[in-house]
């Protein structure tokens, strides 16, 4: 059964960091690129960052780039997304998803982690 479970997520105020986890199990973690979704109240899910597979490429949304950086560690089976300068605006739910190598599309997420940025 593949699991992944959130964590890190929590209340900081504008200009803070958090870093976020994802810990995968049940699934072969060097086979899947990693991505990271957020979703606001009121607002559609929306893609933050990706990384594949072996950690060589990762790709942003313009909303985060430069502030947000995504890495992972194969040998402990998590992915992270380090968000630095936050603002109100990142506030959402943010969940991370696992996309296997070659696939179009993502097959597995966890329950996501409040992140919630204050003006």
């Amino acid at each position: 059964q593949v699991q992944l479970v959130e964590s890190g997520g929590g209340l900081v105020q504008a200009g803070g960091s958090l870093r976020l986890s994802c810990a995968a199990s049940g699934l072969t973690f060097s086979r899947n690129d990693m991505g990271w979704f957020r979703q606001a109240p009121g607002k559609e899910r929306e893609f933050v960052a990706v990384i594949i597979w072996n950690g060589l490429s990762m790709s942003y949304s313009d909303s985060v780039k430069g502030r947000f950086t995504i890495s992972r560690d194969n040998a402990k089976n998590t992915v992270y997304l380090q968000m630095n300068s936050l603002k109100p605006e990142d506030t959402a739910v943010y969940y991370c998803e696992a996309r296997p190598k070659g696939e179009s599309s993502y097959a597995y997420w966890g329950q996501g982690t409040q992140v919630t940025v204050s003006s």
